[in-house]
């Protein structure tokens, strides 16, 4: 029987150009596999982990959330959160690399992982494999069985991982683990070996590892043409950049027992064990300030919305509309979203007070709490109640999305507001993530094909939405 199996080290495609998989796919796979966790760890992202979170609900798989990075030194590791402030603690860390980088790089240092902190997290080490061509006894005596001196190339290379390790188990005490990751490229022994050594020396404890890049083998191919388009270059020029097999997809697990030691696939299922956090435990956090000393924000909407009604109804409000706007406060009360209705009034009331054209749009036209505090203008009609549950819904357990739109030309007029009145370690801009399209898909392999660019444009457009 196979020993139990939890993959801490997995890239999806949101890891751009790397991935190859998409995360419900990983996920599903690892569940058919019977793995005991996934961990879903882009690079220096989060990004994907909300799709796959989705997935392990539905295949009832615990799911893991971590990412990998590199620092500007060359030290990788993949930080896993334990908990919610280790999640917390995550967030930053990346939101640190990417505000101090291009768009769509990152760049840390270990003053940066120092000062930061992923005490909530386990680190996972993962060592570079490219010091174990030659010998292996940099670190005490050669063994009987090895003839000759190892090159000042590898034993300088060797004398490296060891500081890399030291530094990583000096800052994060009972935190780390070595990422063993065996791939069948002719250095798994040695590899194996040196990470022994370092472990024992250093009394670090080592597990299974996998550097997942593709759900199934079947991806390799796939895997190496995003590889060429994120090089620029042909696939055919992209030769020791792309990986030598294609071991790293979810293998089954009698294949990994045959290749680890049952004490590293054991570890891998403790670690996974340890780590309870899931993005179950997120809300959405609005301010408090907007909230005066002597009200409650449920007691607060009620008043701006009273007073938006007399605005909106000056002959007085009519019974049915009465009713609607009492129901919605009910259920806004009842599902704590009154800091949310108060922070978008804040933001409207701003744009109106100074000029600025702004006008709420969707779903949001269905609510007479919105209509009474100016974030809507278009009167809900009568007998239109039932639709206010597309706008919230008890069932759901999701949030309302207010979308408001505001005239281009003053728009950052607004964005400056929110920034000034909240603090830029409260508000951002949200991102969005690069997908392909079919015809941009087809242009970028094309390319990677060596086709020139005429033909590329002419495969391009014979792709058809339909």
């Amino acid at each position: 029987m196979s020993e139990p199996y939890a993959e801490l080290h997995c890239l999806s495609n949101f890891t751009f150009l790397r991935g190859a998989s998409h995360p419900h796919e990983l996920v599903e796979q690892a569940s058919a596999l019977g793995y005991a966790a996934l961990a879903i760890t882009d690079e220096c992202s989060v990004a994907g982990v909300v799709r796959a979170h989705v997935a392990a609900k539905r295949k009832q798989l615990k799911l893991l959330i971590g990412a990998e990075f590199r620092l500007e030194c060359g030290l990788r590791f993949v930080a896993l959160a334990i908990d919610r402030r280790g999640y917390g603690r995550l967030c930053r860390f990346i939101t640190r690399g990417r505000r101090t980088a291009s768009k769509g790089d990152y760049s840390l240092t270990r003053m940066d992982l120092e000062q930061c902190g992923l005490e909530q997290c386990f680190i996972l080490w993962l060592p570079d494999r490219a010091w174990h061509a030659g010998q292996n006894h940099a670190f005490g005596p050669p063994p009987k069985s090895c003839a000759g001196v190892a090159s000042a190339e590898t034993a300088a290379g060797q004398f490296q991982l060891m500081e890399q390790a030291r530094w990583l188990a000096e800052r994060f005490p009972g935190k780390v683990r070595i990422a063993v990751e065996l791939f069948r490229d002719g250095t798994d022994h040695e590899h194996r070996i040196t990470l022994e050594r370092i472990g024992h020396e250093l009394g670090l404890r080592l597990l299974a590892s996998g550097d997942i890049h593709m759900h199934v083998r079947a991806r390799r191919r796939l895997q190496d043409a995003l590889t060429a388009i994120r090089l620029n270059v042909p696939i055919a020029e992209a030769g020791w950049h792309l990986y030598p097999n294609g071991e790293r997809y979810l293998r089954e697990p009698a294949r990994l027992a045959r290749l680890y030691p049952r004490e590293l696939l054991e570890e891998t299922v403790a670690i996974a064990r340890e780590c309870s956090f899931s993005l179950d435990e997120l809300r959405y956090e609005y301010p408090h300030e907007l909230v005066p000393p002597s009200e409650t924000p449920t007691s607060y909407l009620r008043k701006l919305t009273e007073a938006g009604a007399r605005w909106r109804w000056p002959n007085g409000v009519p019974d049915s509309e009465r009713a609607a706007i009492e129901h919605e406060l009910a259920l806004i009360a009842d599902l704590r979203y009154e800091p949310y209705f108060l922070t978008v009034h804040d933001i409207v009331s701003y744009a109106r007070s100074q000029g600025i054209l702004c006008q709420g749009r969707g779903s949001a036209a269905n609510s007479r709490v919105c209509y009474c505090l100016g974030v809507t203008s278009v009167d809900p009609q009568r007998g239109a109640a039932l639709l206010f549950e597309r706008f919230i819904s008890r069932e759901r357990n999701e949030p309302p999305d207010i979308d408001i739109d505001f005239e281009h030309e003053r728009r950052e007029e607004v964005i400056q507001y929110v920034y000034r009145k909240y603090g830029r370690e409260r508000a951002a801009i949200a991102a969005t993530v690069i997908m392909y399209r079919s015809r941009s898909a087809l242009r970028d392999l094309a390319k990677v094909f060596g086709l020139d660019a005429e033909l590329q444009g002419r495969i391009a457009k014979a792709m058809q939405w339909w």
